[in-house]
C-alpha cells in the first residue's frame, strides 16, 4: 500500500500527540498569546541591543548619523505600533470574550462526546467511580494506549459492534459538522483561537475519513440503495489496495486520545478567557444552608 498518500496516523510520544509527516503547522501547545506581543518583544530586544551597542561603541552611531536616525525611527514606529495593536486587540478580545468562551465550551463538549462515546462503545467506561471522578477515570483509561488498542481491536472483530461503531461515527460527524458550521467563521478570524479550531477541524476530518472506510467495507442497510460507486471511501481512492484492520484500529485509538486532549485544552483555554470568579459575581449568592438556632 502507498501509505505515504494517506493522512499520517497520529501517535503519542510521552503523552503528547504528534504527527509522523509534514502537515499543518503546529506550535506544539496552545498559547493565549497575540502576534502583537511577539512583535513588541522583538522591538524591545532590538532597542536593548542598540543601547548596548551604543554603550560599547558610541563612535559608530556618531559616524553614521543617517543610519542612526533611520534605526531610531524604525524602533519607535515598531514599538508604538506593537503597543497600540496590543491595546486594540485586548479590547476586542474583552468585548466578545463571553462569546469566545461559549464557543470553546461548545467545542469542548463535542470533543468530549467523541472520546467518551468511543470509550463507552469499547466497554472501558469505569463503573465503580463516584460521579465526580468518572471523567478523570475515563481520561486515565484513554491514556493507557495498550488497553485501548486491545478494546478497539475486539470491537472491530465483532460484526454487530462494528455496525454500532459505524453508526456512532456517522452521528459524531453530523454533530461536529454542526458545531464547526456554527463557530468556525467567528473563531478563525481571531489568531488567538485559530490554531485550536484548526485542530478540532482536523479531528473531525479524521472521523469523516474513517467513517468513509466503513461506508465502503460495511455499508449500513439503509445505504445499500445508494449507487455502489458513491460508497467508495476517500481512503481507498488515496491508496493502492484495501485499508488494513490494524491501521484502522490504530487511527481510532489516536482519534480517541486526540479528542480527549482537545477536550482538556479547549476547556483550560476557555476558563482563562473568563475566570469562574467573574461568573460567580454575575449570579446571586447561594443562600446559607445552616439552620438558624431557635430562641
Amino acid at each position: 500500500m502507498d501509505a505515504a498518500r494517506f493522512p499520517a496516523p497520529l501517535t503519542t510520544v510521552h503523552g503528547a500527540l504528534v504527527r509522523r509527516t509534514i502537515g499543518p503547522r503546529r506550535s506544539g501547545q496552545l498559547r493565549y498569546l497575540g502576534s502583537t506581543r511577539i512583535s513588541g518583544g522583538i522591538s524591545v530586544l532590538v532597542l536593548a541591543g542598540a543601547i548596548a551597542w551604543d554603550i560599547a561603541d558610541d563612535g559608530f552611531w556618531l559616524r553614521h548619523t543617517l543610519f542612526t536616525g533611520l534605526v531610531a525611527s524604525l524602533i519607535t514606529v515598531a514599538v508604538t505600533a506593537a503597543v497600540l495593536n496590543e491595546v486594540l486587540e485586548r479590547r476586542q478580545r474583552e468585548r466578545w470574550s463571553v462569546l469566545a468562551q461559549y464557543a470553546l465550551w461548545d467545542l469542548t463538549r463535542t470533543a468530549r462526546l467523541v472520546w467518551t462515546s468511543l470509550l463507552e462503545l469499547t466497554g472501558l467506561i469505569p463503573d465503580d467511580e463516584a460521579e465526580d471522578g468518572v471523567l478523570a477515570a475515563g481520561t486515565e483509561t484513554v491514556l493507557v494506549t495498550s488497553r485501548l488498542v486491545a478494546a478497539i481491536e475486539d470491537l472491530l472483530a465483532s460484526r454487530d459492534r462494528r455496525e454500532e461503531l459505524h453508526r456512532l461515527i456517522a452521528r459524531l460527524h453530523l454533530q461536529s459538522r454542526e458545531v464547526l458550521g456554527r463557530w468556525a467563521d467567528v473563531m478563525v478570524n481571531s489568531g488567538t483561537y485559530a490554531e485550536l479550531v484548526d485542530q478540532h477541524v482536523e479531528l473531525y476530518s479524521l472521523l469523516y475519513w474513517w467513517g468513509s472506510v466503513l461506508d465502503e467495507s460495511d455499508p449500513l442497510e439503509e445505504h445499500l440503495d445508494r449507487p455502489r460507486l458513491s460508497r467508495i471511501s476517500l481512503a481507498t481512492r488515496a491508496s493502492i489496495g484495501p485499508v488494513e484492520e490494524e491501521w484502522l484500529r490504530d487511527n481510532l485509538v489516536a482519534i480517541t486520545q486526540r479528542a480527549e486532549s482537545l477536550d482538556r485544552a479547549s476547556f483550560e483555554l476557555a476558563m482563562r478567557i473568563v475566570p469562574i470568579d467573574w461568573w460567580a459575581a454575575q449570579l446571586p449568592s447561594r443562600p446559607s444552608t445552616a439552620k438558624t438556632p431557635s430562641t
